[in-house]
């Protein structure tokens, strides 16, 4: 039923967490004009918890939602974010308390999409993905952003190869390591990863 997450769940030792069954965010790339990553980050409203930091949109999940359904539906009501142009590549659980879970959604947008924040944020802004650790983060997303960023990683394509359409992107690698691919010259020097990268793309 929608909004029957909306409430707190309890761990062993009685603390609680925002969402009756788990909780669900959203870390959207999208590619700045050189091509490198940007994050769509949340600067959470003064009046909420841990106002003033940084991190993702996102919020409780209802009973009959997966995380990638709620992390977009949050998205799309915090900041105004259309789905159909958001494509998820992986979901992951960052936090798990044994009573609650919180799990980052991973997904990308062809371009930064313009936003419409609501009363929940002070603030929504495309951050170069490497200037996010300099950032006040909400604690849960500083503890799991070491697992969460990419590296961008050139895959060598001749201008008339069809899996330049798919680029750049984000590839995940072995369940947990993230890529943001990027379509090189066909002459530059490859990523280590350009065969892997290559193979998961679609022909």
């Amino acid at each position: 039923m929608r909004g029957d997450g909306d409430g707190w769940a309890f761990s062993a030792s009685g603390a609680r967490y925002w969402g009756r069954f788990g909780a669900a965010g959203l870390l959207l790339r999208a590619p700045l004009p050189d091509g490198t990553p940007a994050v769509l980050l949340q600067h959470r409203a003064w009046w909420s918890h841990q106002g003033g930091t940084w991190g993702l949109p996102g919020g409780a999940r209802d009973s009959h939602e997966t995380p990638e359904q709620a992390a977009v539906r949050e998205a799309g009501e915090e900041a105004g974010l259309d789905g159909a142009r958001i494509a998820v590549r992986t979901a992951l659980v960052t936090a798990d308390v044994g009573t609650w879970t919180y799990t980052t959604v991973v997904a990308d947008a062809g371009e930064r999409l313009a936003v419409a924040p609501n009363q929940e944020s002070a603030e929504l802004r495309w951050v170069p993905e490497e200037e996010v650790a300099a950032l006040p983060l909400h604690t849960g997303f500083a503890a799991s952003w070491a697992r969460l960023r990419s590296t961008v990683a050139a895959v060598p394509l001749h201008a008339d190869d069809e899996r330049r359409r798919y680029l750049p992107r984000t590839v995940v690698i072995e369940s947990e390591m993230f890529l943001w691919a990027t379509a090189g010259a066909p002459d530059a020097e490859p990523s280590p990863l350009s065969s892997q990268i290559s193979a998961l793309l679609p022909s």
